[in-house]
């Protein structure tokens, strides 16, 4: 590997990374390095709710907005 990224982290964050890491026993850069590469894979939780997408089963006919109801 030939490229460094320092970023600055909120102490939160830097926690969790500290603790995930232990958990693990991998890496804080190898924890990063492989949720960059599922980003770029497109693998992330980008869009989670689409996976419900067209599921949904209601009649054809309902509506919640005002003066579309039907009386």
């Amino acid at each position: 590997m030939s490229h460094t990224l320092t970023i600055r982290l909120q102490d939160d964050l830097a926690r969790w990374l500290e603790d995930a890491a232990r958990r693990t026993g991998v890496s804080q850069g190898q924890l990063v390095r492989n949720e960059l590469e599922r980003a770029r894979q497109g693998k992330g939780r980008g869009r989670p709710f689409m996976r419900l997408a067209g599921s949904v089963r209601l009649a054809s006919d309902l509506s919640s907005r005002k003066g579309f109801a039907k009386s």
